[in-house]
């Protein structure tokens, strides 16, 4: 993992005003390479990402570094800026014709209506983007549309350790920067309901790095995939099982994989 990096104090300051939390020993964000738009791209208006932090059920610790990181990146990138919420009523048809994609990091039967529910779906039917985060796939079990959208369901976490990551596919422009694997210390996902077929995944967990025989573990024909795309109607979706720990938000590999997947999602590259 690259060095722990720290947000700024205009960044912390805004997080203590609307989280009440303190992060005494974060250090500055760094540029993510790659990201600063050059020519027409740098005179559009950035894209407006609706991040989506509500939990229903379990709660990570690290939901407001993440705030602060995401909106980091956007600023650094030019292209996008982030904007945080638990409030579900900005979830409806009108809200959302203010964002380019939505992000999900929750938990649980989330209180949306239907209504609420159809309006998320349109969305990104539409065009619009849907990147999901860790616990993304621990979200909305009784809602069979949601299995549709995001592609697979969280179903246990037996290692929380260093692993060996592979990267399926070297030559997509999300991940093409990482090589063939990476080392990567986090909470690991397995994933049941996978829809393979229909799914392009990108990272998986290479299984000679943890223990088969551990209680819990379940091996599917797929494998562990970790991160994901894929198309639901005219929307691009992206998820990524990683992001339990705030080391791999602070990780510049993972902060730009999270930022190519927003460029991506929203059409402005990569």
């Amino acid at each position: 993992m690259y060095p722990p990096t720290k947000p700024s104090s205009e960044a912390l300051r805004r997080l203590s005003l609307c989280d009440g939390a303190a992060f005494g020993t974060l250090r500055r964000l760094p540029s993510v390479p790659g990201t600063r738009p050059l020519g027409a791209h740098a005179e559009r208006p950035p894209e407006r990402i609706l991040y989506f932090t509500y939990s229903a059920g379990y709660r990570h610790d690290v939901i407001p570094l993440s705030k602060v990181i995401l909106t980091q990146l956007g600023s650094n990138s030019g292209v996008f800026e982030v904007i945080a919420t638990e409030d579900t009523s900005e979830i409806s048809t009108e809200n959302l014709e203010r964002y380019a994609a939505v992000m999900f990091y929750t938990t649980g039967e989330l209180p949306m209506s239907d209504a609420q529910k159809r309006a998320l779906l349109n969305f990104v039917r539409s065009g619009r983007g849907f990147l999901g985060v860790h616990s993304a796939t621990d979200t909305f079990y009784t809602w069979p549309d949601y299995l549709d959208l995001v592609g697979g369901y969280f179903n246990d976490h037996p290692w929380h350790q260093a692993v060996k990551i592979e990267v399926v596919d070297p030559g997509d422009p999300l991940v093409a920067f990482l090589g063939n694997s990476l080392q990567v210390e986090d909470e690991i996902y397995q994933i049941s309901d996978f829809d393979y077929r229909g799914s392009r995944v990108l990272l998986r967990l290479d299984p000679s790095s943890v223990d088969l025989g551990k209680t819990g573990v379940h091996q599917r024909f797929y494998g562990w995939p970790l991160t994901w795309t894929r198309f639901y109607g005219e929307g691009r979706l992206f998820y990524s099982a990683l992001g339990h720990e705030p080391s791999v938000w602070q990780d510049a590999r993972y902060q730009r994989i999270l930022t190519n997947a927003i460029l991506w999602s929203v059409r402005r590259s990569p």
